[in-house]
């Protein structure tokens, strides 16, 4: 599996949109934390996921929010 890294952004006014977007979608990033910058005013929201594609990885999200997302192929790397 690869490892994508997620990064949605939204307006301040969609921010009950986009959490609630996930009460009505399956997904196993419900009920676990993430980084956001809502609270400190920059409405950008970042997962990291491991799936088969892109296209997997960005399924895990609401349509709503995947529409404004991001995808990075990423992987660990060690800093010297």
């Amino acid at each position: 599996m690869a490892r994508y890294l997620l990064h949605h952004r939204h307006e301040p006014d969609e921010c009950g949109v986009v959490f609630t977007s996930f009460k009505g979608h399956d997904s196993p990033l419900r009920h676990r934390p993430t980084l956001a910058s809502c609270r400190t005013g920059g409405h950008a929201i970042w997962w990291t996921v491991e799936a088969d594609s892109e296209d997997d990885a960005l399924a895990l999200l609401p349509y709503y929010v995947a529409k404004r997302t991001t995808i990075t192929h990423v992987s660990e790397v060690q800093i010297p």
